[in-house]
């Protein structure tokens, strides 16, 4: 039988730091500021970025506030299909296991506010070209959409190495 805990240590300690950073920062948010309120950290950035203190009963930027409890139960699903998925993936494959372990933290994260409070605390609120006013967010959801955006990135890499294989083998018998 194969030792798969180093590599189950990968996925654990990624979601722990992803977990621990965001539930700081919204610990230290709450503390600071009531909920609505606004502070900048720099003069010079308040017109792109400041720390605003909202809460989100709904999905990802605030889409349907109303249905909070099922989004318990779609991160309890999420976080045991990353367990099912990463228990099966092959040794190796450093960088997919740190993009769901990014994926399992930020699920995480959100669903102890959500248990905790009912709510999701959120505070990065960033005003910039094109967006004008795009929806606060906060660490675990930023976690979330790193996760994602490398797995994928890491997909259309295996498929690239694919192709290219395929190539050099479709070429070898033609001559």
């Amino acid at each position: 039988m194969k030792q798969r805990r180093p590599d189950v240590l990968v996925l654990l300690i990624v979601a722990a730091l992803v977990v621990l950073a965001d539930q700081i920062t919204k610990r230290m948010v709450t503390a600071w500021l009531g909920e609505g309120e606004s502070r900048e950290l720099l003069p010079w950035l308040t017109p792109i970025f400041r720390i605003t203190h909202v809460t989100n009963t709904g999905a990802a930027f605030g889409l349907l506030p109303e249905w909070g409890d099922l989004f318990v139960g779609v991160a309890i699903v999420v976080i045991a299909t990353i367990f099912v998925y990463y228990w099966h993936m092959t040794d190796g494959q450093w960088l997919m296991r740190i993009a769901l372990g990014f994926q399992l933290g930020g699920a995480t994260g959100n669903l102890i506010d959500r248990l905790r409070q009912g709510a999701v605390t959120d505070f990065i609120d960033l005003n910039f070209w094109p967006m004008h006013h795009w929806p606060v967010f906060n660490l675990a959801d930023s976690a979330i959409v790193a996760g994602v955006v490398l797995l994928v990135l890491l997909m259309l890499w295996e498929e690239q190495r694919s192709r290219a294989g395929r190539q050099v083998v479709g070429d070898g018998g033609d001559s």
